[in-house]
């Protein structure tokens, strides 16, 4: 019994022991990739989405009643100034203009009677050959004439305006649309619209700017008798580039006191006809930094509360665990992270331009950033990627 018991305590003493064996120590040091910052000049392009626009477009709308006769355009077609496009029944027109020359003959006819009577009774009078009353009354009539004449004038001048409303023509050179109207269909004035027509070269491009914005596109406007380049040019919706370059034009009056935008217009000249008002497209506006820029990996840059930060890879010297205190090499280099607050520039492509915060020739860590914190122990000895499975970058 007491051999038994003593075998137990052995045998306890040798579990406890096995328990107790030492654990191989963890690594405190967060694998990283690296990127050492060089500065470079950097092409991009501020992009705003935008709408195109006609310089001018109206609505045509008759400016007499009646039914359409004719229809001289094909819809969807440029069309030139002065160009007839529709005409209004004329015959009502035609018939008041020919009433008003003859009315106006009448009147003419009239005048000249009482001319004739008005120089006799003045002649007359002259000798007191005739009463005070007849010559008054002759003056009168004389009067009352070239009144009738100017009135008739009047009436003949609106007729033929009607008359010529009865046809419409193209206000300006443009492309015009749809037909609201067909053949035979009535139309009111002021009222009906019969078609839009707006001009197609050049043609405008729309877009809204942030108020902090316009300093940079009002020096714009003043150098735009300056060569262009590729200031200015269009993505259309199929994400091809608009081979045409455009130069700014307008800047908005005012702007939005709630939302502190402000709209700006550019031109483009347009003579194959590729832009239609009311496309959706996206303005580029060239970059104009002079010389090299810091530029980046995006997943480098971290954003903390509106606030962006980079970790950057510093040599730090720290003891060395395996060397003895006595040792003369007590001390070993090691990587550790630092965080630096970075004002940020553009986004271009997967890469981040970085105007203040770092400088040339620094290292930037570029993967395991999540696991970081200033001060970090970090490595690039890595044999599986800081961020997935696989072999680290080099």
């Amino acid at each position: 019994m007491k051999r038994v018991f003593l075998n137990a305590i052995c045998i306890s003493i040798l579990t406890l022991a096995a328990c107790k064996k030492k654990e191989p120590p963890v690594n405190t040091e967060v694998p990283v990739n690296l990127y050492k910052v060089k500065a470079r000049k950097v092409l991009y392009y501020d992009q705003y989405p935008s709408t195109t626009a006609a310089l001018s477009q109206v609505s045509l709308l008759p400016q007499v009643q009646g039914a359409i006769t004719g229809i001289f355009f094909t819809e969807g077609t440029h069309v030139k100034k002065g160009q007839k496009l529709y005409e209004i029944d004329r015959r009502i027109y035609q018939d008041t203009y020919d009433a008003a020359v003859a009315n106006r003959k009448v009147a003419e006819g009239t005048l000249a009677q009482s001319q004739q009577d008005a120089d006799r009774y003045e002649y007359l009078n002259k000798y007191n050959a005739v009463a005070k009353q007849l010559y008054d009354h002759a003056v009168i009539t004389l009067q009352n004439s070239k009144s009738q004449v100017q009135s008739a004038d009047q009436a003949v001048k609106t007729a033929k305006t009607n008359l010529a409303y009865a046809e419409v023509y193209a206000p300006f050179d443009g492309t015009i649309g749809f037909s609201q109207v067909k053949l035979g269909n009535v139309v009111s004035a002021g009222t009906t619209v019969l078609n839009t027509i707006s001009t197609d070269d050049p043609m405008a491009v729309d877009f809204v700017i942030n108020e902090k914005q316009l300093p940079k596109f009002e020096r714009f406007q003043q150098q735009k008798h300056a060569p262009t380049d590729s200031l200015f040019t269009i993505l259309l919706a199929d994400n091809s580039l608009y081979p045409i370059n455009g130069k700014i034009s307008v800047i908005d009056r005012a702007v939005n006191s709630q939302t502190g935008a402000i709209t700006v217009r550019l031109v483009f000249p347009n003579p194959k006809g590729m832009l239609r008002v009311g496309m959706s497209c996206v303005v580029r506006v060239h970059n104009q930094e002079p010389g090299p820029q810091i530029v980046v990996p995006g997943k480098a840059v971290v954003e903390q509360m509106g606030e962006y930060f980079v970790y950057t890879a510093k040599d730090s010297l720290m003891n060395n665990p395996k060397a003895g205190a006595d040792s003369v090499k007590n001390k070993i280099k090691k990587l550790v992270a630092i965080q630096k607050k970075v004002q940020v520039g553009e986004t271009v492509g997967a890469n981040m331009i970085i105007k203040s915060g770092i400088e040339d020739g620094e290292r930037v860590i570029v993967d395991g950033v999540q696991l970081l914190h200033d001060g970090s122990k970090i490595t690039t000895a890595n044999k599986m990627g800081p961020s997935a499975g696989g072999k680290g970058a080099r």
